[in-house]
């Protein structure tokens, strides 16, 4: 059984190993987790090997030296990466031989992720190593000194660049549905949601990212604790208003005035400081047509990343001779 090794030179504070999250729990007050940016976690696994474990990271990049064997990684989301100082860009699948150190840093977002060709070591916690980042449970925080594990490593895969995902463009408009707690707002405050403009912050972490704009303060904020969902826009007592992402509190908490669509939740979380974004309200019924449209466009996508994964072919079949130049 093959084993590789990845060792953390460097790593920014938001690093983490994540799966695809752990659904079934918020009744117990425990968030489902798992990336940011789904579809650019589940690229980066389609990519590789399959296996779903693998590194989210954010500000500060990360740096990755391979030891033991070579392994094959994927690269995707707001990233870009070197290998020993040669640039290769994002949105790719390489592999790293022994000794090969590749740097990683963001790119015109802020969430990046990294999937490996083999099982990365890590406990798990309610079944999945899904990283709750304020309680450490799960996979855990990636810092720089520790080693990752690689079991059933695989170093043979053919490098390749990973098509871009239905809609990777920018987001500039968010479609939304009003509530459920927007009986807490006075009309004049609901009327400048989807009016308003309004800007992605600095201030943002995994439970959720701050959108700068015009103060929407809630009428109390005394209200009894009602559930929160993914992609919520909460108002705190100032007006502020913040999109909920992945490790979100499962209930209580401050007003949320409108619930973003899924297909445009983790495209709003990965705007970087300064990008504006508007809000369009929809309704509940055009949402779902929308939702169920973006995952079948999604699944396409996906099965087109994993078409693409092969051995290198070895080296007596390659075309080695493109050409021929005669001189005298």
């Amino acid at each position: 059984m093959a084993e590789a090794r990845l060792r953390i030179e460097a790593a920014g504070p938001l690093t983490s190993l994540q799966d695809a999250g752990r659904p079934g729990w918020r009744r117990f007050g425990v968030p489902p987790s798992g990336p940011v940016d789904r579809r650019a976690y589940a690229a980066a696994v389609a990519a590789t090997s399959g296996h779903a474990t693998a590194i989210e990271c954010s500000l500060g990049g990360m740096t990755l030296v391979a030891e033991g064997q070579p392994l094959s990684i994927a690269i995707t989301g707001a990233v870009t990466a070197e290998v020993d100082g040669v640039e290769i860009g994002g949105w790719c699948a390489v592999t790293l031989p022994p000794g090969a150190r590749c740097r990683i840093r963001e790119a015109g977002g802020n969430w990046g992720y990294v999937a490996v060709a083999g099982l990365i070591e890590a406990p798990a916690w309610l079944g999945s190593t899904a990283t709750h980042f304020l309680a450490g449970l799960g996979g855990g925080r990636i810092a720089a000194g520790m080693s990752l594990v690689v079991q059933d490593a695989r170093g043979d895969l053919a490098s390749f660049t990973i098509p871009q995902p239905p809609e990777a463009q920018p987001i500039h408009v968010a479609r939304a549905i009003l509530g459920p707690q927007h009986r807490f707002f006075a009309p004049d405050k609901l009327g400048q949601l989807d009016t308003a403009r309004f800007a992605a912050s600095a201030r943002f972490d995994r439970m959720g990212l701050v959108l700068d704009g015009p103060p929407l303060p809630p009428l109390r904020v005394d209200m009894p604790s009602e559930p929160a969902v993914r992609g919520a826009l909460q108002i705190d007592g100032d007006g502020r208003m913040s999109l909920l992402t992945a490790d979100h509190q499962t209930t209580g908490g401050y007003p949320r005035i409108a619930v973003v669509i899924d297909p445009d939740i983790d495209r709003v979380a990965q705007l970087p400081a300064g990008a504006p974004i508007r809000l369009a309200l929809i309704t509940a019924e055009e949402s779902v047509s929308l939702t169920r449209a973006a995952h079948d466009a999604t699944a396409r996508w996906l099965a087109q990343v994993q078409s693409q994964v092969r051995p290198r072919p070895p080296l007596l079949a390659a075309n080695l001779v493109d050409g021929v130049v005669a001189t005298r």
